[in-house]
């Protein structure tokens, strides 16, 4: 037990770890969190920063997730017999997905979650990280929101274990996709107030149906 917990700490802290927030103290000390949307993810950097700031955030966020999820269950000197490999992972990447939303060292005041989730994802299941870009793809060409784009895509992943053969209700893939989805739903809370009011950013150059006024 005590070594599953100082990985999930592990994991937490390596998720503390904010791209946006890193990658701007090399970059005149920009803070994102104050300009744009606010947020410490790559969507605002992309707006606020432009595209290869917004490279580096998301190659460090996604990267955190695949060491979290790939590394820390493996560490050579820390056995564990409480729980397998394959649940060690999520739960490392559960954690974190949450030091990236909540970091230790920013005040708790980090990113939505996103891009630490897919690096997550990449190493749980490579399938189930297809099928959630596939869905983040065709939302946000058809509706123009990023954060629909985001819920729709962190819902697909439980979905895709409730259809793939085996014990759905045994699988860390499934509840790890669970708990990521409800937590995705609420860090993107303030969006969703928005798109009911009709106020939410919107990427209308990359819809396929919009008209150009």
């Amino acid at each position: 037990m005590p070594e599953l917990i100082i990985r999930i700490l592990l994991a937490y802290v390596l998720g503390s770890l904010i791209g946006s927030l890193i990658v701007g103290k090399f970059h005149g000390g920009v803070d994102i969190r104050k300009t744009g949307s606010g947020n410490a993810g790559s969507t605002n950097a992309l707006r606020t920063q432009g595209k290869v700031f917004a490279f580096w955030v998301m190659l460090i966020d996604v990267g955190k997730g695949v060491l979290a999820a790939g590394g820390l269950p493996y560490l050579p000197w820390m056995h564990s017999s409480i729980a397998s490999p394959g649940w060690i992972a999520a739960l490392c990447g559960a954690a974190v997905v949450v030091g990236h939303v909540f970091p230790v060292f920013f005040h708790f005041h980090g990113g939505k979650g996103a891009a630490t989730f897919l690096g997550v994802l990449l190493v749980l299941s490579w399938p189930a990280l297809i099928l959630a870009l596939v869905v983040w793809a065709l939302t946000l060409i058809l509706s123009g929101y990023v954060s629909l784009s985001t819920i729709l895509a962190a819902c697909s992943v439980p979905v895709y274990v409730l259809l793939a053969p085996g014990d759905v209700f045994t699988s860390p893939l499934f509840w790890f996709g669970v708990a990521m989805a409800l937590f995705i739903v609420f860090t993107h809370r303030s969006n969703i107030r928005r798109l009911k009011a009709g106020t939410e950013n919107r990427f209308t150059r990359v819809m396929l149906l919009h008209r150009q006024r």
